[in-house]
């Protein structure tokens, strides 16, 4: 007896749709010169997906992997298993970006603190996760401020500041240069062995300012703020987190990045920096590597989310 799969690909040259069995539970279906592959990933589940370059895929080039019970189905690309780092670090960005989402609508956050905010990447992705509050960035150097601000210029509840924030307020001078990772410290003899674009630098000098001093603007118009403090700024954001004082006690959880392996001189490691977090207040909820050295597979750094238990909503 023919099942209803099989049915169902009999019909698609109906709608201009071409299908090739090539595999038990696998098809091949094109549309023009666009192919696209079926694979059977379970009971009652099929995956489509556009093929790269037109290629017909191999039998078995693709296998679908259930993800628990969840009902999830992760599509596997034989390619991909091949550089199993890569494959581990874009998961790990995936599951910290939908774990966040979930914290922040958890604990009903309605203003993220965005620091080291860069061109917006992060902002721009909680857009696509369906937050919608406030986001305040904080880009201190001019060019890249200003594809910041031209990314936030269409969102008026996104907004934007040139300035860095520490432990007190000054002017200093930030290594410019090393793209995504510019600092206010110097590389590490372990960071320069690492990355090239550390060995040369220019500098530019900006504004430093403390979050204490900046809340009151940033969270204006606010009826109930609820703020969630998410810090990537290389190094520095035991700095960043010295300069809220008191008033990190009004934020309902954070992001840091901490360090297992040292890329910055001076900064703090990852026990210095949890052990301060968790001293003021909050409990881990995730851990996710965001870089791992390719000949060891150590994690260099790990995007740390943690919450404060006791501003959960009460059920």
């Amino acid at each position: 007896m023919q099942t209803l799969y099989r049915r169902l690909l009999r019909l698609m040259p109906r709608i201009g749709v071409q299908v090739t069995d090539i595999a038990p539970g696998t098809a091949l279906v094109s549309r023009s010169a666009t192919p696209l592959s079926v694979t059977g990933a379970g009971k009652g589940t099929w995956i489509v997906r556009r093929n790269k370059g037109g290629a017909t895929p191999e039998p078995g080039a693709t296998s679908a992997v259930r993800l628990g019970e969840t009902g999830a189905v992760l599509l596997m690309d034989a390619a991909a298993g091949q550089d199993e780092r890569k494959l581990q670090l874009a998961a790990a960005e995936y599951l910290c970006t939908q774990h966040v989402a979930a914290m922040l609508a958890l604990y009903e956050a309605n203003c993220v603190f965005d620091v080291g905010a860069n061109n917006g990447q992060y902002a721009r992705r909680l857009r696509r996760l369906g937050y919608t509050g406030r986001i305040v960035s904080f880009e201190p150097t001019s060019e890249t401020f200003a594809k910041l601000e031209k990314a936030a210029e269409r969102d008026p509840d996104w907004h934007v500041y040139r300035c860095g924030l520490g432990r007190e307020e000054t002017t200093a001078e930030i290594h410019t240069g090393w793209k995504t990772m510019n600092s206010l410290l110097g590389p590490s003899d372990y960071g320069k062995d690492r990355y090239s674009r550390f060995h040369t630098s220019d500098t530019e000098e900006i504004r430093i300012r403390r979050l204490d001093e900046v809340m009151d603007e940033a969270l204006d118009g606010l009826a109930d703020p609820r703020p969630y403090l998410k810090m990537d700024t290389q190094g520095y954001d035991l700095e960043v987190f010295a300069g809220a004082g008191k008033r990190v006690e009004e934020f309902v959880g954070m992001q840091s990045e901490v360090a297992v392996l040292r890329l910055y001189e001076g900064s703090p490691g990852m026990g210095e920096a949890v052990a301060t977090y968790e001293a003021a207040g909050f409990g881990i909820t995730g851990m996710y590597p965001v870089t791992r050295e390719a000949t060891t597979g150590r994690v260099i750094e790990f995007d740390c989310v943690l919450m404060r238990a006791d501003a959960a909503p009460t059920p």
